[in-house]
């Protein structure tokens, strides 16, 4: 471990994060077959590379997206997971996650590579039907999580469910 890498691994501010206060901020790494974390869809902001390896995503606040995270040893697959998030207002309450600042609100949350694949599977049936991931109701996400954590399969997502989400929101704000 580097002196650089180590103070972040314990939780320290991100390095020379630029002042975008209000948004939330996601460390990315890429160190093929050893440390992969990506986003899978979501909106960004603003991007600032660290150096080849790393670079920061900036959401602004209530966008959702989706990050993926996978690292190896020598042995083998030591974590695989997903978790779509939405990033949260300043001052309003949220979840802590690692490499991901100050946090958000944990719409799913899966673990292991078959469970993440299958995540993937279902945001890639969501996109061939024409709705952008991100603009999924939160509620199917949370959906997707709990029956997944009962070893059952989530129901599609459908555009009527997606017209209804849309009303939904239109009639609430």
């Amino acid at each position: 471990m580097t002196g650089t890498a180590a103070p972040r691994m314990r939780g320290g501010p991100l390095p020379s994060a630029p002042p975008h206060g209000s948004m939330t901020h996601v460390e990315l790494t890429w160190i093929e077959k050893k440390i992969e974390y990506w986003i899978r869809f979501g909106r960004e902001a603003h991007e600032q590379i660290l150096d080849r390896r790393r670079r920061v995503i900036f959401f602004r606040p209530n966008t959702v997206f989706a990050f993926v995270r996978w690292a190896a040893n020598d042995f083998g697959t030591i974590v695989s997971r997903i978790d779509i998030v939405r990033a949260v207002e300043p001052g309003e309450p949220y979840q802590t996650l690692p490499f991901v600042r100050p946090g958000g609100e944990i719409l799913l949350r899966i673990d292991g590579w078959p469970k993440v694949e299958d995540v993937l599977r279902h945001v890639d049936a969501i996109e061939a039907i024409g709705i952008e991931a991100d603009a999924v109701s939160p509620e199917h996400w949370r959906h997707v999580h709990n029956r997944m954590a009962a070893g059952h399969q989530p129901r599609a997502y459908t555009h009527d469910q997606h017209r209804a989400f849309l009303l939904r929101r239109r009639t609430q704000s």
